[in-house]
């Protein structure tokens, strides 16, 4: 059978204790910060030597700043809940959201100059919310886009929350922990099919028909000549058009799609740059595939999707094109009968 990708694995005991030990909040000082606190140091330094009053008057001051930032921004991340909300579906080249909501569970407080950092597993925290003021009892939304470029599972596993309330010198954070996940389909171009009426030879050779089966197709208006015994009286009242129940062929066949993904290459270093090309021309493949498998559905053709190392799916156009689409996204090439991992050699 091919491939399907799994769910990342548990943590191990060195992960758990690395989580454990983790601590609650992490502190990053600001260019701004470090000006402050060269300053800070600086009057220390002059009131030390001098003795001067004002001097340690004015370093009490800074100090109080630093001490009052820390408690602010402290109160500015508790009582904070974060949730995302992911799209119905993803496909890579196309560009879809995704909802960052902010909640604030305090009783009085608000939260101000809030940063969400939504983090996925094994790629670059690269997509941020910012909230400026998030009341007490109420729930902030925002949304960031992205446009994914692979197909398969992707892990979104955390959220990183930040502030620099009050004074931006210094950058607080908590991490969340927020599993989600979202499927990216392939891509999917344009393709022009021949006629139904055509026979095809090896990868598509059937195609579903209509006819007097008990098996429903979908309504249509009623066209002149058609067979009056097939009108649906019920939708026909209801919209005031006359519409016919539209029926499969008795033994429609459907229509067949082979996807090779089975790899002869050998897992040695020097085949690299091969087992690179390989990997490309299988996502061109599986771009194909989809591509057909989405037109033939959108046309009514009932549809029988194959690999070579036997996995198999029927696709019905009344179920749309979503679980083929996801059978694609989540197939993973196999070598000689072993399940090879979906990633690339780095080039």
């Amino acid at each position: 059978m091919a491939a399907i990708a799994k769910p990342p694995p548990p943590l191990s005991l060195a992960g758990r204790l690395k989580k454990r030990l983790r601590p609650p909040r992490r502190l990053k000082v600001t260019r701004e910060g470090r000006y402050f606190l060269g300053i800070t140091f600086g009057v220390g330094l002059a009131a030390i030597n001098t003795g001067n009053n004002l001097l340690y008057l004015l370093l009490g001051v800074l100090l109080a700043l630093i001490l009052v930032s820390g408690i602010m921004s402290e109160l500015a991340l508790r009582g904070l809940g974060v949730r995302r909300r992911l799209p119905g579906r993803a496909q890579v080249g196309r560009p879809h959201l995704v909802e960052i909501e902010v909640h604030n569970k305090k009783a009085k407080l608000p939260s101000y100059a809030i940063e969400v950092e939504d983090i996925r597993a094994q790629q670059p925290a690269d997509k941020r919310c910012f909230f400026l003021k998030v009341s007490p009892q109420s729930t902030q939304v925002a949304a960031y886009r992205r446009t994914p470029q692979r197909r398969g599972r992707e892990a979104h596993v955390a959220f990183r929350v930040a502030t620099r309330f009050p004074f931006g010198l210094f950058e607080k954070s908590r991490q969340l922990e927020v599993p989600g996940e979202l499927i990216i389909y392939p891509a999917v171009h344009a393709v022009r099919l021949p006629p139904q009426t055509a026979r095809a030879t090896g990868a598509g050779a059937r195609i579903a028909s209509r006819g007097g089966s008990d098996e429903l197709l979908g309504l249509r208006p009623y066209r002149p000549g058609d067979d009056t015994r097939q009108v649906y009286w019920k939708k026909t009242a209801a919209t005031g058009q006359v519409v016919l129940r539209e029926h499969a062929a008795e033994g429609a066949p459907e229509m067949e799609i082979e996807l090779d993904d089975v790899s002869s290459l050998v897992a040695r270093p020097e085949a690299d740059e091969e087992r690179r090309r390989w990997f490309e021309q299988f996502e061109g493949r599986i771009r194909d595939v989809a591509s057909r498998a989405v037109a033939h559905l959108a046309r009514g053709d009932f549809l029988l999707l194959k690999t070579t190392s036997g996995a198999r799916l029927n696709g019905n156009p009344r179920l749309g094109s979503d679980p083929v689409l996801r059978f694609l996204a989540l197939l993973e090439p196999v070598a000689h009968g072993v399940e090879m991992a979906k990633k690339e050699p780095d080039s």
